[in-house]
């Protein structure tokens, strides 16, 4: 048998509905690979048991499926663990072992069970690129490989072997590409098992700066940079972040962590690839002390970051966990989330109202705005006729005051009086007599079959 630590993961699972988001969508199946790397737990990715309901694995040519149980997940790198149960399913199997960052022009092996067949499948090429790519299940972006070996539907989630040993896994193919895929490396695969291990957060950090290239000679001179200098321009700090409160605009970011960053954002990862700067995230874990080096008004100053969960304005990840909505007078209302944009379809990012998007990719969470709240629809009623073309915009106000978010948001809604008014990004403008909003609440639940009038977690606070 060529590799037993490789085994097929079964996956039923249930995505909520960010049109509907007090219902979820039926559920589905789907199948993927995994591999067993100690007793019995299984590495796999993150993308397979995805709002899983209910798992199970497979050891090749065993008709025999056992349950198993989400250990510990990680969507910034699409990791997953899973425990098995079943104590005699391992036995006889020696884990695989995980190895280290291969090299261009390692001879790798892909490993697991694509569509089409029920038996393992191994396809070989070789590693053609080692850099920061955008894993598409989180939106983020770090340290990946690229390898010319076929990576298709049901590989995702497998072992990528090179010398019998676990150097990738396995997580998307490029698009427009033949035989071309890419896997989580390594160090991310060993971080990762480690933070298990120690019981630290599964979030991978992120520093939270925007940036622009220092390479052209007036910008540099205007900050004060000598030609030995090399680094990137800070042009925004996330709030909650872990720049925030260590970074400020305008500072140029040098070095990080021991690394030199060149005016290109790049660095010498492991002294072989030249790689953004992102790579070395992760590598670390939240809680993590990581070094810098800033040149601030000219001086240059040494600064330490406490690592935190990765922040944005617009949450990319929104696995596991239900939507936030919130309905007030037939009107309802939700975060703005990469899910919630994901409504507009595979090409959301070209078909999604542009203000939302311009959120999406520039939006700045600040202390006086931590989450965008959008006017998701409108179910039609007395109480809100003329109101009906006004969803899917952005609330930029309620009565006269920007919501910090939706908890926010919502204490100013049940705590509003007489006549409520809410300024959207269009520049409409939505009154409602609370009375009469209130009134159609019972009414408007019966008629939309609605189970409340907002998602568990936002309490009521009226007055």
């Amino acid at each position: 048998m060529t590799h037993p630590q490789v085994v097929r993961v079964y996956s039923t699972y249930q995505d909520p509905d960010y049109e509907c988001p007090w219902q979820s969508v039926a559920p589905r199946g789907s199948t993927g690979s995994g591999v067993i790397v100690g007793g019995q737990r299984i590495l796999t990715g993150a993308h397979v048991v995805a709002n899983a309901t209910f798992v199970q694995v497979q050891k090749q040519s065993d008709p025999k499926k056992v349950t198993a149980r989400v250990l510990a997940i990680s969507h910034d790198c699409d990791l997953a663990l899973l425990q098995v149960e079943d104590r005699s399913f391992a036995r006889g199997i020696k884990p695989a072992v995980v190895g280290d960052l291969p090299k261009l022009r390692d001879e790798v092996q892909v490993v697991g069970y694509p569509i089409g067949g029920e038996e393992v499948s191994i396809t070989e090429g070789v590693v053609s690129r080692v850099e920061v790519q955008r894993y598409e299940h989180s939106q983020r972006h770090l340290l990946a490989v690229t390898v010319d070996a076929a990576i298709n539907e049901g590989n995702s989630g497998g072992p990528v072997f090179a010398r019998n040993k676990v150097v990738g896994i396995a997580f998307q193919a490029l698009p427009d590409a033949e035989n071309v895929g890419e896997m989580v490396p390594a160090p991310i695969i060993q971080a990762f098992l480690s933070g298990v291990r120690r019981k630290k957060p599964a979030d991978v950090p992120g520093i939270g700066v925007s940036t622009q290239p220092l390479e052209n000679p007036a910008l540099r001179k205007h900050f004060g940079m000598k030609k030995s200098d090399s680094g990137v321009l800070i042009t925004a700090v996330q709030y909650g972040s872990s720049a925030w409160g260590a970074f400020q605009p305008n500072d140029v970011l040098m070095q990080l962590h021991g690394h030199k960053i060149a005016d290109n954002g790049t660095i010498k990862y492991r002294g072989r690839y030249r790689c953004q700067f992102d790579a070395l995230i992760g590598d670390f874990h939240c809680g993590d002390k990581v070094r810098a080096r800033v040149l601030r008004d000219g001086r240059s100053e040494d600064v330490e970051l406490e690592m935190q969960p990765m922040q944005w304005l617009v949450p990319r990840t929104e696995y596991d966990r239900r939507p936030m909505w919130f309905v007030f007078g037939g009107l309802v209302f939700q975060r703005l989330t990469a899910e919630y944009l994901r409504n507009w379809g595979d090409a959301w990012w070209d078909k999604a109202p542009k203000g939302l998007l311009h959120a999406y990719y520039y939006g700045l969470r600040r202390p006086q705005q931590r989450e965008v709240v959008v006017l998701a629809q409108v179910l039609a009623d007395d109480v809100n006729v003329g109101y009906e073309s006004f969803a899917n915009d952005a609330v930029t106000g309620v009565d006269g005051k920007l919501p910090v978010d939706m908890a926010d948001f919502v204490k100013r809604m049940d705590g509003a009086e007489g006549e409520v008014v809410v300024r959207l990004a269009s520049g409409a403008t939505v009154l409602l007599d609370v009375r009469a909003a209130r009134a159609a609440e019972g009414r408007i639940r019966d008629l939309y079959h609605l189970p409340g009038d907002r998602s568990q977690g936002l309490r009521k606070s009226r007055k």
